[in-house]
């Protein structure tokens, strides 16, 4: 029997996404480059004997940390499905039960894809644990969600269609962001919602130029100069304190780019480094304002053991 595994699950940002058409069945198709910040929920693995022989059982699903509440338990959460998925594809469940132990350290319904990043890591421990085909967690992936492939690999991307078809790796540099939140709530389907109400034109834009890959955090900056959040002003209708919260970042000294991540409500600011994200997260969170606020790296892949807490 295996060790208990845990694993990091890193936040992912939207630097900049394009919505670029809508398929018959209601998806909508998107261009977006994705990076990962240093926040992280931590997802542990751990396989123990079960002799009831009751497949159902097999799997078990405990949650903590400072986001867990709200969030289900049950056979919707995405790292259960995610489990169950691939011990279905890979022909069968593990040879006992299976804990899986969510940390939740990154805000939830946050548009920063943390039921995707559990999902993703789940997949990836399960694959390492149970020693399946290399393949496979992608192809699970694919059938779980737009962010889950693209959280599989936690590393820098493009990512197009309904976030399944995947470019390769992007060299992004050695740069900080804040991360803040109003508080609020977005569901994902509910913002599409207003964005196909507001009657918003759809299409196909240049992606940034990357190559050769910006230096620092002011060159990725003016990289992704012509581009955007196509989500932003529909998520602004739903959670009007958006605004209140780029303008706050955007005030920010050093500050290189303020825009908000996914579906909102969580935005980001571009820094430099640490210490000017630090300072900057310091003054948006201590005006008075009951906002969550987080600073740290971009870019820091998924490995065992990181510590994901702020």
């Amino acid at each position: 029997m295996n060790a208990p595994l845990t694993l990091a699950a890193p936040a992912k940002l939207n630097l900049y996404l394009h919505i670029t058409g809508r398929r018959p069945d209601g998806y909508h198709t998107l261009d977006s480059l994705v990076a990962f910040a240093g926040l992280a929920d931590r997802v542990t693995l751990a396989e123990s004997p079960d002799q009831s022989g009751d497949q159902s059982a097999a799997f078990a699903l405990a949650v903590g940390g400072p986001f867990n509440a709200g969030l289900s338990r049950g056979e919707d959460n995405l790292a259960l499905r995610a489990a169950r998925a691939l011990a279905a594809a890979a022909g069968g469940g593990p040879g006992g039960a299976l804990r899986i132990t969510l940390e939740k350290n990154i805000p939830v319904a946050a548009g920063l894809g943390g039921g995707s990043a559990d999902a993703a890591a789940v997949l990836a421990g399960l694959a390492s644990l149970w020693r399946v085909d290399g393949s496979l967690p992608a192809r699970v992936a694919a059938g779980l969600g737009a962010d889950v492939a693209v959280c599989l690999g936690a590393r820098p991307s493009f990512m197009a269609g309904i976030g399944a078809a995947l470019g390769p790796a992007v060299a992004l540099p050695e740069a900080a962001v804040v991360l803040v939140n109003p508080g609020v709530a977005l569901e994902t389907a509910a913002v599409f919602r207003a964005y196909h109400e507001m009657g918003q034109a759809d299409g196909d834009r240049p992606r940034p130029a990357l190559e050769p890959a910006p230096e620092d955090a002011r060159a990725l900056a003016l990289a992704l100069e012509g581009t955007a959040n196509d989500l932003t002003p529909a998520a602004l209708t739903l959670a009007p304190a958006i605004a209140d919260v780029l303008a706050a970042i955007g005030a920010a000294e050093g500050c290189r780019l303020a825009r908000m991540t996914g579906s909102g409500a969580t935005c980001f600011g571009l820094f430099d480094h640490g210490a000017a994200a630090r300072a900057a997260a310091q003054s948006i969170g201590g005006a008075g304002r009951q906002w969550w606020c987080w600073a740290g790296p971009l870019a820091a892949p998924r490995q065992a053991a990181l510590d994901p807490r702020p």
